[in-house]
């Protein structure tokens, strides 16, 4: 496999995530996930990585293997109800994964996920960042109440931290 040299130096001189996503803005994304969870069962998670370590780019690691590797380390498989939802950022490849537990992804298909994708795509080609989080939780959110609606005197049971995370 041959190096892809700008790929490299994407990672190595990528943009921070904080600079796209400070504190104020993970606070209203936050805000956005409880707000949305209050609907539904499932958690929401959203990560956002400015680059990948280069040995990672070096050994030819993509986006989805990283959100894979986001979604175990943050534990977003581990909810009760197996209905965990990892929306995932990776900035230096401008690429948009979502991860989603075995009893969302048996109910959500493909082209579900990437019409969210696509919202969140044509936010950030606009230079709105914070929008794009906003709308692809708003979608994750509405696509879980369909599969997980939260029934009257259901315990609200927040298993994930709802602020965004910085990877």
């Amino acid at each position: 496999m041959a190096l892809d040299l700008a790929r490299l130096l994407r990672h190595l001189f990528a943009r921070p995530a904080h600079a796209l996503y400070p504190a104020d803005s993970l606070q209203r994304i936050a805000d956005r996930i409880a707000q949305g969870e209050r609907a539904h069962r499932g958690q929401v998670c959203f990560a956002v990585e400015s680059s990948l370590p280069l040995a990672a780019v070096i050994a030819g690691h993509d986006a989805r293997a990283r959100a894979l590797e986001a979604f175990a380390r943050l534990r977003v498989w581990d909810t009760e109800a197996n209905n965990g939802v990892l929306v995932y950022l990776l900035l230096a490849d401008h690429r948009i994964e979502i991860v989603a537990d075995r009893g969302v992804a048996a109910c959500i298909d493909d082209a579900q996920w990437r019409g969210v994708c696509a919202q969140m795509e044509q936010r950030l080609a606009r230079g709105e960042a914070e929008a794009a989080a906003l709308v692809a939780i708003e979608r994750v959110s509405a696509l879980l109440a369909a599969i997980f609606p939260r029934d009257e005197g259901d315990l609200d049971h927040n298993e994930l931290p709802d602020l965004p995370r910085l990877l």
